[in-house]
């Protein structure tokens, strides 16, 4: 089965540290305009067609400022394609609260939404290259919380826990874990959804790792009738009319919800060579996908999203950094590569 895994995490102090400067540094007008005070010039969207917010201080905007510095300017307008398009943020457990409101309050200061990951779930990835999570559900009740606290009324698009229900379904998380995972991610999804202008979508893998058959009742169970609906391909490959049909299908076995496709890196499909236990890190050859937005091909598919950063790791695998630090090499590729 190839599962997403690697799906990244940052360091508190980079996060939080871009969240506030970001805070400060957002135009006032809509976001529309040039930012002066990135350096490196990136502007929002046109909100009529991708309602997220840019980071103008991300780490692929720093790299365009490195790059530019070193006179490399072609290698800088690679990478503006990047920088220029709205990427999860991953809050990381440390100062959850202050992560979410920076994020947040930077967003709607441009009239932008934000949209955010949660990837914290007790016995994460299972150990993998992104394990990790949370020590107890405690903690991971407590990290919910202080997320809710931050995002407050300003509007959030939430991802939750990419592969916590799939992880489950193919046996990956011990059965030991299954029903406090359940009770967590319900417990998520409701007091995320309470707020006034919050939409939660739970993973719910993708369109290579088996069936919709096989993750339909967990998705019950992990409270899918009270989410707004469920994202696919998260950190993967798959392309977006394989990941259509799946979630498609896996829409009408679940109240007909909506769902969101990570395009972020599906330009050129899934990886086929090489050890298939280890497609899906950092393979070779791959290319950005369509760019974020709410005009999809399907009315069932609410937006195409990038939750996967584009060039940050997957994990130590093919010469790759720890999962979720930034490859810059990785990352010129990929934009390379769509052109």
């Amino acid at each position: 089965m190839y599962v997403s895994r690697g799906a990244g995490t940052r360091t508190a102090a980079v996060v939080l540290g871009a969240a506030l400067l970001v805070a400060g540094c957002s135009s006032d007008d809509g976001g529309d305009k040039e930012n002066d005070n990135a350096g490196a010039a990136i502007s929002q969207q046109p909100k009529e067609t991708d309602p997220f917010w840019v980071n103008p201080d991300g780490n692929a905007a720093q790299q365009i400022k490195e790059y530019e510095k070193a006179g490399k300017k072609t290698e800088a307008e690679q990478i503006r394609k990047i920088a220029e398009q709205p990427t999860a943020e991953w809050i990381v457990p440390e100062n959850p609260e202050e992560q979410a409101r920076g994020y947040t309050e930077a967003a709607e200061k441009a009239d932008r939404d934000a949209l955010l990951v949660l990837y914290n779930i007790p016995h994460r990835d299972c150990g993998q290259f992104s394990g990790g999570g949370a020590a107890d559900g405690d903690a991971y009740r407590a990290f919910v919380d202080g997320v809710v606290k931050g995002i407050g009324d300003r509007p959030a698009t939430v991802i939750l826990e990419p592969d916590a229900v799939l992880h489950m379904v193919d046996n990956c998380t011990p059965e030991e874990f299954h029903e406090e995972r359940y009770a967590l991610l319900n417990e998520a999804v409701g007091k995320l959804t309470s707020q006034k202008n919050t939409k939660v979508y739970i993973d719910a893998g993708n369109a290579g790792w088996g069936k919709p058959d096989q993750i339909f009742e967990p998705l019950q169970r992990a409270g899918i009738d009270q989410a707004d609906g469920f994202s696919v391909n998260v950190s993967n490959f798959y392309s977006t009319e394989d990941s259509i049909a799946y979630g498609k299908e896996l829409s009408s076995k679940v109240g007909n919800k909506p769902f969101v496709i990570d395009t972020s890196r599906n330009g050129n499909g899934p990886y086929t060579g090489g050890n298939p236990d280890e497609r899906w890190c950092n393979p070779p050859g791959r290319a950005l996908g369509e760019t974020p937005t709410t005009k999809t091909a399907d009315p069932l598919v609410d937006a195409y999203v990038w939750v996967k950063r584009p060039g940050e790791s997957d994990g130590e695998c093919k010469g790759g950094p720890k999962a979720g630090e930034w490859w810059a090499d990785y990352a010129l590729k990929l934009a390379k590569a769509s052109d």
